[in-house]
């Protein structure tokens, strides 16, 4: 294992110096994690070299970096502002669409990017097994720096270059991949009945399974897919069967006490939403393109996109401010637009 780390370590060097964007030597991809955040890891029972996880939500615009503590649960590290995404909510489908992509991801060292034009970047590999099956098309939606997005999560130079640093020193630690669940929204049953008409509803509760089982397991869950939607936790009865994201599932099963403490928890949800449904019509809200973080909408707002993007992007410029501006979601909270939602209906 240590000389597996030492060459990846010394592949990371190379192809950090060899990234020459003016002509000397370019070591991004090689900084370390910063002395306050790894003060922060030891407070929680983390190492650098733990393995981590990702969550990205794209009606609040943040990024959560969840890592394993020393229990060998994952505990939440630290969240994220997304300075720009660009699309809607819902998935990826076509080349061009602006879409930022929504599933699960595994992120391997290979989709690294020291050299990225948008300062650090990884790439989300979509499409992943399954929105390849289905013909979903598109390629280098990544998690990168600057303030401008068309198809991928922007964040600022510096929040992505913290980002870049715990995902490869997890890597490097051992980790092979690390799981990104991207999703349209917290999973919450209050999200869920507000959006409940949606098209897309099917699809996220199928995210919701996935999300579910690590709220309860707080582990990653293993990921398949077949009859063309995604399986979480499945464990196959025959031990050769394959999982055919067209096909039909094979026999699986899943841990009798996830599946049990999982099952009680969407029933619970599932009372909520029907709760909320009842008092509350659901949102209906148009898209400009995509979303801003509400603490970057107000430097926009306020002091316009060129000092938005000095700070954030160094000089790289934001991509569709107007867009950015007219994000229904912020900065209404969804409480917010719920109350607006029923008083303009009055």
């Amino acid at each position: 294992m240590a000389t597996l780390r030492s060459l990846l370590l010394l592949a990371l060097l190379a192809c950090g110096l060899a990234a020459c964007t003016t002509g000397e030597r370019d070591t991004r991809g090689m900084q370390p994690i910063p002395a306050k955040l790894v003060a922060q890891m030891r407070e929680k029972g983390m190492k650098p070299s733990d393995p981590i996880m990702i969550r990205i939500y794209k009606q609040e615009s943040e990024l959560e970096v969840w890592k394993r503590d020393r229990s060998g649960s994952y505990a939440l590290l630290k969240t994220y502002p997304i300075c720009r995404w660009s699309g809607k909510l819902g998935p990826k489908k076509q080349e061009g669409d602006r879409q930022a992509p929504e599933g699960f991801y595994a992120i391997t060292m290979s989709l690294l990017n020291p050299q990225s034009q948008f300062y650090l970047s990884f790439n989300l590999g979509f499409p992943n097994k399954l929105e390849e099956a289905l013909g979903y098309e598109g390629a280098a939606l990544m998690v990168h720096g600057a303030c401008s997005s068309s198809g991928c999560y922007a964040l600022t130079d510096a929040g992505v270059a913290e980002i870049y640093a715990v995902a490869r020193d997890a890597l490097i630690g051992g980790q092979t991949s690390f799981q990104v669940q991207s999703l349209p929204f917290r999973m919450t049953p209050k999200n869920l009945a507000m959006h409940r008409d949606d098209p897309n509803m099917t699809f996220w509760l199928n995210l919701k399974q996935g999300t579910d089982q690590f709220d309860i397991t707080r582990q990653p869950p293993k990921v398949e897919a077949c009859n063309r939607r995604y399986v979480f936790g499945a464990q196959p009865i025959d031990p050769s069967a394959v999982f055919d994201p067209l096909g039909p599932c094979p026999a699986y099963q899943v841990d009798p006490s996830v599946a049990a403490k999982v099952a009680l928890k969407t029933a619970r949800d599932d009372a909520q939403i029907a709760s909320i449904a009842t008092a509350a019509p659901p949102i209906s809200l148009a898209y400009s393109d995509g979303g801003m973080n509400e603490a970057f909408r107000e430097i926009l707002k306020n002091a316009g996109p060129e000092k938005l993007s000095r700070m954030t992007s160094a000089g790289f410029p934001i991509s569709r401010p107007s867009a950015a501006l007219a994000d229904p979601y912020q900065p209404l909270g969804i409480d917010q637009v719920q109350t607006a939602t029923v008083a303009g209906q009055q």
